[in-house]
């Protein structure tokens, strides 16, 4: 796989076992994504596109295909693998925000690092990403006291302090108003301009795909354009 290429897709295809049934979720996706790219993967409800979230985040395996995310081969990965790949290569924002209601804002980002094993980030370092994403002055309020989309912005500096190779943003602008939505969607799209950082958001929103370089559709498990 080139340098340039930071996920490999080929043929992937995911199969869940329900009783008697079996559930094809993907059926045969082929994708590469640049490093440095911001794209939107863009789907109905029921498209696959949250099923092929989960795999490319090491949050569920592969039934068959290829996939390689910066490098590593996903497919033939344990469990335990897996779970480092989370903690090393992949930032995570998710449609809630899944902040620790009794931890404030510094404690909320600064426990991603002691998740992925990493030495605790300065108070300069926390400091220099909430700046960033407007959220200076919230350092020592609690999830409670914020708006959903500064804890929306919190959860995106807490997903991005160590690094990652990859950030992975399933359906980011799900529960806020369009005032946020646009807030939210313009730090995604800064973070890759000004960082490098690597994007792949799935949303059913074509307004919030249009934040994106690029714009792929899936459909019955496949991509289609």
């Amino acid at each position: 796989m080139s340098e340039r290429i930071i996920i490999s897709i080929r043929d992937l295809r995911k199969t869940f076992h329900t009783g008697d049934v079996d559930v094809h979720a993907l059926r045969g996706v082929n994708l590469e994504v640049p490093r440095g790219e911001f794209l939107a993967l863009i789907g109905p409800s029921g498209s696959g596109k949250s099923t092929l979230f989960h795999v490319l985040g090491g949050l569920t395996p592969p039934t068959a295909g290829s996939v390689h995310l910066d490098g590593e081969d996903l497919m033939h990965m344990t469990d335990a693998q897996r779970t480092r790949l989370r903690k090393t290569k992949v930032g995570f924002v998710f449609q809630r925000y899944n902040l620790l209601p009794t931890l404030n804002v510094r404690d909320n980002i600064a426990i991603a690092s002691h998740i992925g094993g990493k030495k605790m980030p300065s108070d300069a370092e926390i400091n220099e990403i909430l700046e960033m994403l407007g959220l200076g002055h919230r350092l020592h309020h609690k999830p409670r006291a914020l708006s959903g989309g500064e804890q929306q912005r919190v959860a995106i500096a807490r997903s991005v302090m160590n690094h990652p190779a990859i950030l992975l943003a399933d359906e980011p602008t799900g529960n806020l108003d369009t005032e946020n939505s646009h807030i939210v969607l313009k730090i995604l799209r800064d973070l890759n301009e000004r960082l490098g950082q690597t994007v792949l958001m799935i949303t059913h929103n074509p307004e919030a795909a249009a934040y994106a370089h690029r714009t792929v559709m899936i459909r019955d498990g496949r991509i289609v354009d």
